[in-house]
């Protein structure tokens, strides 16, 4: 026979993993607001689970690309879309802004991407927002992506 004590015991670890496991598939079907999300990197501030790249000002400075703003969006582009789990969720080379969604592995957790490229007299530089939608913190993760999209940028340069 159980006693009362074993049995409310039981049930606040069977609520606690409820709530938990309720969280986690709350995380991961979060839907997306294209409008919320698709915002002008040159007006963000840094903070707290930001990670900004821009001309000037910013977590670190856009290095210049020898090509026009279209190009170097077209080449962030194929960057982005070749990152696992990451999907443009707005903007267009034409329109001048991108916006991505890359989820994390197993939880899938949001975090949004927007870049948008500006004219400079050796060529065009970068202007990267990257943010998290959940917590305080990514640990990293938006500025190692960033830092591993322009990597590559410089490699195909």
């Amino acid at each position: 026979t159980s006693s009362p004590r074993y049995l409310a015991m039981k049930l606040m670890i069977f609520l606690v993993l409820g709530g938990i496991v309720a969280g986690l598939c709350y995380v991961r079907a979060a839907s997306t607001d294209p409008l919320r999300w698709h915002t002008d990197p040159g007006a963000a501030a840094p903070g707290q689970g930001r990670f900004l790249v821009l001309p000037e000002g910013g977590d670190r400075e856009s290095p210049t690309f020898r090509t026009d703003p279209a190009t170097l969006l077209a080449q962030v582009d194929t960057i982005a879309l070749a990152t696992p789990r990451t999907y443009r969720i707005a903007g267009s080379i034409e329109a001048g802004r991108l916006t991505y969604v890359t989820r994390s592995r197993w939880v899938g957790f949001p975090d949004y991407t927007t870049v948008s490229a500006v004219a400079v007299p050796d060529g065009a530089r970068l202007q990267v927002f990257a943010r998290l939608r959940f917590g305080l913190d990514d640990l990293g993760v938006n500025r190692a992506r960033v830092l591993t999209w322009l990597e590559e940028l410089d490699r195909q340069s």
